[in-house]
C-alpha cells in the first residue's frame, strides 16, 4: 500500500531548550491503516499529531501526508491542504454552539469551496450514516456527548479526507457512548478510511486499531501489529 503518512527522521525542539518533544522519529502509515499512538504524558503524542496535521513544523526531518511534503508548504498552503486532505476529531468536540448541527458539518466544505448543493448532500449523507439526521437543525448544546462527537466525525469527513486524525475521541464520553464512537471509527476504517488515533486508553487502542505505536520520551519504543512487533 502507498503511505498516507511518512515521517522521516523527525525531530521537534521547542523554544527554551530541554529534551526534544520528538527525537528522530521514523514512521509510515499505509493507506487504509488504523494506527493508535500511545504513551505517557509528555511522550510526544500531541506533537506528532500536530506535525501530521500541519499545525506545527519539525525542527529537522520531513513530514509527508497524502503524497505532499507539508513541512515545506507556506501557512496558506498548509491550511488549504489540511482542509482538503485531513479531518480532525477532538476530545471536546470543538463544535460552534451558535451554529446548527448541519451548519457545523458544512463549515469545512464551505471553507474548501465545495458547491453548496454538493456540500449539503454530503452532510446529509454523513448525518444519516451516523444516525443523527434527526438532529440536523438542533444546536450542539441540546445533544449528548456521544451525539456531539458524531457531529464532529461528520464534520471531519465532509471533505472526504485522505486521513482522519482522532485526538482522545472518547476521553470526554461515558463508557457506553465511548464504545459507540469507537465502533463508528472501526466501521470507517473497515470502509477504507486511514485513521491515526491518539489515546491514553489501551483498551480503545487494542479494540479499534490493528497497529499500536508506543512513544516514550519522544521516541518510538514499540510498533506492534496485532500484538506482534513489526
Amino acid at each position: 500500500m502507498d503511505a498516507t503518512i511518512r515521517l522521516d527522521d523527525v525531530t521537534k525542539l521547542y523554544d527554551g531548550g530541554g529534551r526534544a518533544a520528538l527525537d528522530g522519529v521514523r514512521l509510515e502509515v499505509a493507506a487504509g491503516e488504523s494506527v493508535a499512538v500511545m504513551g505517557p504524558s509528555g511522550s510526544g503524542k500531541s506533537t506528532l499529531l500536530n506535525l501530521v496535521a500541519g499545525l506545527d513544523r519539525p525542527t529537522r526531518g520531513t513530514v509527508t501526508v497524502a503524497g505532499q511534503r507539508i513541512d515545506r508548504l507556506s501557512e496558506t498552503g498548509v491550511a488549504r491542504f489540511r482542509r482538503q486532505q485531513v479531518g480532525m476529531i477532538f476530545q471536546f468536540f470543538n463544535l460552534l454552539d451558535d451554529m446548527t448541527v448541519v451548519d457545523n458539518v458544512l463549515l469545512p466544505a464551505q471553507l474548501a469551496g465545495m458547491p453548496r448543493a454538493q456540500a449539503r448532500a454530503r452532510a446529509d449523507e454523513l448525518l444519516a450514516a451516523l444516525r443523527i439526521a434527526h438532529h440536523a437543525g438542533a444546536y450542539p448544546a441540546r445533544l449528548s456527548g456521544g451525539e456531539r462527537q458524531r457531529v464532529a466525525i461528520a464534520r471531519g469527513l465532509v471533505n472526504r479526507p485522505a486521513l482522519l486524525l482522532a485526538d482522545e475521541p472518547t476521553g470526554a464520553l461515558d463508557t457506553a457512548a465511548g464504545e459507540q464512537i469507537g465502533d463508528v471509527l472501526l466501521d470507517l476504517n473497515r470502509a477504507g478510511q486511514t485513521l491515526l488515533l491518539v489515546t491514553h486508553n489501551p483498551d480503545l487502542a487494542a479494540r479499534y486499531a490493528a497497529r499500536t505505536v508506543q512513544l516514550v520520551d519522544g521516541r518510538i519504543a514499540s510498533d506492534l501489529v496485532n500484538g506482534v512487533r513489526r
